[in-house]
């Protein structure tokens, strides 16, 4: 294992892989992260942990990646409180479709009724939903704690890790890279570069003629205190409000984010408002009074805002790209963390065998090629009216 690696991106994505590659016996292994450790996208994940999509081999990571979290446990903040999606009519069919779907992946999903959601979620109005889907280990974990677990696996496995070095460009000759330029004029020789840098990912495309269709969505989170204890309840996703909730601490607060892309708004992902808007508060308080009515005083504890990084299709690209010894993980539009060990797991595969070596998660799904292909990855089963994020 002679490979000499050199990971662009010091966030959950690039130290899943470092920590991986480690596992595979690569120990030439180095980090390169512009500011420091889990500063980018990372830091702003919701960390929630769900098998709920309708692209199957998205599901099977997720499924694949939650022994993990599982076994860390407190190391992550894992609280497996479990995951429940509700639709309203006109979805009903697409979640029985994809909750088949999840089981003959094995993963432990099912129907439940209303009574049983209301035994879940008491505090919640039920009326509008037609039917749920439960995951019992689901629930949400520190996407940051993660990261930096798997950059101290990566170090004992051999790998480097240099913070505060930002990387200009990636160095090639002919059809082959031969390593990377950093901002300071220096160069780092290497056999393989990863690019996982997240939002910033087709900047460092484009310098090596790659057209990376790479969009920055702004996403705005709202953190709600009920007014009274809120405790191990599930992660909900409303797809009848289009929303997601889930608990923020120990006490009565809730964090609240939109489900609702029917109108994206980008942004750059250096210089963007990381407060609420007022018009998405107002939006954000209707959709909590209808779905919590039962709430006894609920505010508006306080707001912030994060970007997803997004594909044509909503989906990442992970895979080589354009030259020999270049791999890139990106796009991967909010689903990075509950599938990180995964991603970690098959970009290894892909630099070590050059497959995928697990079935149920085929290379070719995350091919870069796909887009100009003009064959996405999307759900076999989508939502009506949420079919970009499931």
């Amino acid at each position: 294992m002679g490979k000499r690696v050199v990971v662009v991106g010091g966030g959950l994505i690039g130290l899943s892989i470092a920590r991986a590659l480690t596992l595979r016996g690569i120990s030439d292994v180095l980090v390169l992260e512009r500011d420091v450790l889990a500063s980018g996208g990372t830091g702003k994940s919701s960390g929630i942990v769900r098998c709920h999509y309708g692209v199957p081999s998205i599901a099977a990571m997720a499924w694949r990646s939650l022994p993990l979290f599982e076994e860390l446990g407190d190391v992550m903040g894992f609280r497996q409180v479990g995951y429940l999606v509700g639709v309203g009519p006109e979805n009903v069919e697409p979640l029985r479709a994809n909750t088949e779907s999840h089981q003959n992946l094995g993963i432990e999903a099912e129907l439940i009724d209303h009574e049983a959601v209301a035994r879940l979620w008491p505090h919640m109005r039920l009326d509008d939903f037609a039917a749920f889907s439960y995951e019992a280990r689901g629930g949400y974990a520190d996407a940051s704690q993660l990261a930096l677990h798997f950059g101290a696996v990566a170090r004992d496995g051999g790998a480097r890790i240099r913070q505060n070095a930002p990387v200009a460009r990636i160095r090639t000759s002919g059809d082959t890279v031969t390593g990377v330029e950093l901002a300071d004029g220096s160069s780092i020789d290497a056999d393989v570069v990863v690019v996982a840098t997240g939002l910033w990912a087709d900047r460092l495309m484009s310098i090596v003629d790659i057209d990376l269709p790479l969009k920055s969505l702004r996403a705005e989170l709202v953190v709600v205190d009920a007014g009274e204890p809120v405790r191990d309840v599930p992660v909900l996703s409303d797809l009848v409000s289009l929303q997601y909730v889930r608990t923020e601490g120990s006490g009565g607060e809730l964090l609240v984010g939109n489900s609702d892309h029917s109108k994206p708004k980008y942004a750059d992902p250096d210089n963007y408002s990381n407060q609420v808007s007022e018009a998405g508060l107002e939006r954000a308080a209707a959709k909590v009074l209808h779905r919590f009515e039962k709430f006894p005083n609920p505010s508006v504890s306080h707001t912030y805002a994060g970007c997803y990084d997004n594909t044509p299709d909503w989906n990442p690209v992970i895979a080589p790209v354009g030259f020999d010894g270049l791999f890139l993980a990106a796009g991967f539009a909010g689903h990075g963390f509950k599938i990180s060990p995964a991603v970690g797991t098959l970009m290894a595969d892909l630099i070590v065998d050059g497959d995928s070596t697990d079935p149920d998660i085929p290379a070719a799904d995350f091919r870069f090629e796909r887009f100009a292909e003009g064959k996405p990855l999307t759900s076999l089963h989508p939502y009506a009216g949420a079919g970009e994020m499931r």
